[in-house]
């Protein structure tokens, strides 16, 4: 959806940051009125959300020590396990200031999947970094979905990204922000950077897409002010 649509508004709602004015979230048949024990949140601002004066690797074990209460060694070892998921193994002795954005980003991945959430929810999480990191990531993102199987609910506004890394997608309005439509892209797995971008079914469900966002924002703008 557009922005100031209320996208990350709605998955503050999901992440029970926030109450609805109507309406209520459900995990498990569970009523969400604050914050679930097995949702995390991966926010935009990867470099705000890292704590600074930790290195990567207690970065990491912020989001399960308190609350596994493994030996030393075993959070290290669990530390190091989600950090060579995302290729930064090497890095656990670093602060987040001597890594580049893609590799802040990366650590922040970790943090969360460390925390074995039952639903990841991402917020606009790849739109800081440069586009071939981006691919990266999502490629990455992919890759440890397959291997852990959370539910994610990702909040965007790039179509291609939409496209490529979802398997349902709810096209909101401007505001007041609704759900107009939800599109099931049906993309096989597992998908390729380059070579899903470039299938037929990819360009179809894009230009499905780009077709439906673009004449809700014409008629939007022929509304009488």
């Amino acid at each position: 959806g557009p922005s100031g649509c209320g996208k990350s508004t709605l998955l503050q709602i999901i992440a029970g940051l926030m109450l609805p004015s109507a309406g209520k979230v459900l995990l498990g048949n569970q009523d969400v009125t604050g914050q679930p024990a097995h949702m995390v949140y991966l926010f935009q601002q990867y470099s705000k959300s890292l704590l600074p004066w930790l290195t990567v690797e207690h970065n990491v074990m912020f989001s399960f020590s308190h609350r596994m209460h493994l030996s030393r060694q075993a959070n290290r070892e669990r530390c190091r396990e989600y950090l060579e998921m995302v290729g930064l193994a090497d890095f656990g002795g670093h602060y987040p200031w001597q890594l580049s954005g893609g590799m802040q980003q990366r650590v922040a991945i970790a943090r969360a999947l460390a925390a074995e959430p039952r639903v990841l929810l991402l917020d606009e999480p790849f739109s800081s970094v440069d586009a071939l990191t981006r691919l990266d990531l999502h490629a990455l993102l992919l890759d440890l979905w397959a291997q852990k199987r959370f539910t994610a609910v990702l909040v965007t506004h790039d179509v291609d990204e939409a496209v490529f890394l979802a398997d349902r997608i709810a096209v909101m309005s401007r505001r007041p922000g609704i759900v107009q439509e939800i599109i099931e892209t049906q993309m096989p797995r597992p998908r390729n950077p380059v070579e899903t971008h470039e299938s037929p079914k990819f360009l179809k469900v894009r230009h499905e897409l780009l077709n439906h966002l673009l004449k809700k924002s014409e008629t939007a703008d022929a509304r009488p002010r």
